[in-house]
């Protein structure tokens, strides 16, 4: 099912059982603009509060994922524009923060804001035909919305800054490798989306809610304060029907029947 509303401008949802896809289709590339930056942020919080979605994923129409900045608005060089673009953070944190398993299904090359926005996702697939980086050094820019702090977070503070540095743009192979993509598929890139995302879904989805609160809200807090706010989500962890499901299944020999709650 596909959900079609003049607010969403820019891209649209559609929906297949637990799973929602969000499809950028702006532009030729897909570029990002602040009024796109804007209609996301007002879309993406009622389908990551759905409690009915279970994996939500983002992609691009056709054979591109995203294009990055619209070079047109960034030339300006104005900082009003540039607060604007920043935005694009607050989308990518909607996406870290969701309480359930985000996949980016980068089906063409993810460069710049688009590798951007995959590095807040759970599960990074690239086409096999695609390649990775950042390439805004040899623009006189740099990534600056969110990359040069979640690429450190990922690789390591050296090698992220030689990538930003010298703007290597990865192909599929290289950047599985470097570990900046979780798998790399090619002509079966859909069916293997798909599968993973279905396969997501009918996991316990408030746990991995819990999952994801623990690692990104301990991350940057000293040990001490990060297990105690470990032993807050453990305990909210005990309200969940899943957990009670879960455990029971154990016991009795037999597959678990998750509803995510």
């Amino acid at each position: 099912m596909t959900t079609e509303d003049p607010a969403t401008r820019g891209f649209r949802i559609e929906r297949e059982g637990a799973v929602a896809t969000i499809v950028l289709d702006h532009g030729p590339v897909n570029t990002i603009d602040p009024p796109l930056i804007t209609r996301l942020i007002e879309a993406l919080p009622s389908l990551t509060e759905d409690v009915d979605v279970r994996c939500l994923v983002i992609r691009g129409k056709g054979r591109v994922f995203v294009g990055g900045a619209d070079i047109r608005v960034m030339r300006r060089l104005d900082p009003d524009v540039y607060t604007a673009m920043r935005r694009w953070v607050e989308v990518q944190r909607l996406l870290e923060l969701a309480p359930k398993p985000v996949v980016a299904a980068m089906n063409g090359h993810a460069l710049g804001g688009g590798a951007e926005l995959s590095l807040a996702c759970d599960l990074r697939i690239l086409h096999a035909r695609a390649t990775f980086g950042f390439p805004e050094s040899r623009l006189g820019i740099f990534p600056g919305a969110g990359g040069s702090q979640r690429l450190p977070r990922l690789v390591g503070a050296h090698r992220a800054k030689r990538l930003m540095m010298d703007g290597t743009r990865l192909t599929a192979d290289e950047a599985l490798a470097e570990g900046l993509v979780d798998i790399v598929a090619g002509e079966d890139f859909d069916a293997v989306v798909a599968a993973e995302a279905t396969r997501l879904a009918a996991l316990p989805t408030a746990t991995l809610g819990l999952i994801k609160r623990a690692v990104v809200g301990g991350m940057d807090l000293p040990l001490p304060d990060a297990l105690a706010h470990e032993g807050a989500c453990v305990r909210a962890n005990l309200d969940l029907a899943d957990a009670a499901e879960g455990l029971q299944a154990f016991l009795d020999k037999r597959e678990p029947r998750f509803t995510g709650r």
